[in-house]
């Protein structure tokens, strides 16, 4: 697993272009897993703070306790007007709950505004980053993984 700065070090080229996807909008979709093991899908926010990528969640939410019990995560960036000008980003990895009350107080100091009410917070350790672009009629993935150069893969 990587945090976000390890993948800005990693992968200087690629980074930059999925973090303008996922700051491009506000909204996007998390993928959790239910108890069961069946996937769920939630509307989730995203930050970048110091060197990660974090969300957080209402108390008590379900994708908060799916987190809780099993961190594995998929994000999937706000795919815009759908015309893929500036990509489609997609990320992966283990969520894992800041509970630290030093850290959390950092993470709180950083939000825009205070939360409402009690909140969990989430520091995303990434598996994978896919950025998928269409360039001159060509579908063109990009993806990445912890200690593993970007690969490229182009599709007609």
């Amino acid at each position: 697993m990587a945090t976000w700065q390890d993948f800005e070090q990693q992968a200087p080229d690629l980074a930059p272009a999925v973090r303008a996807r996922f700051e491009a909008a506000r909204h996007h979709v998390l993928a959790t897993l239910r108890l069961d093991g069946a996937p769920r899908v939630s509307g989730t926010e995203v930050r970048f703070i110091g060197a990660d990528l974090t969300l957080g969640s209402m108390y008590g939410a379900v994708k908060a306790h799916d987190l809780r019990r099993d961190g594995r995560f998929a994000v999937h960036s706000n795919p815009g007007d759908g015309t893929m000008a500036d990509g489609d980003a997609k990320l992966a990895g283990r969520a894992v709950e800041i509970t630290d009350e030093v850290e959390l107080t950092a993470y709180e100091s950083e939000l825009p505004t205070a939360p409402p009410g009690p909140f969990h917070a989430f520091r995303l350790e990434l598996d994978q980053a896919v950025l998928t672009t269409v360039e001159e009629g060509v579908l063109v993935i990009r993806s990445w993984r912890p200690g593993e150069p970007v690969g490229t893969v182009r599709r007609d």
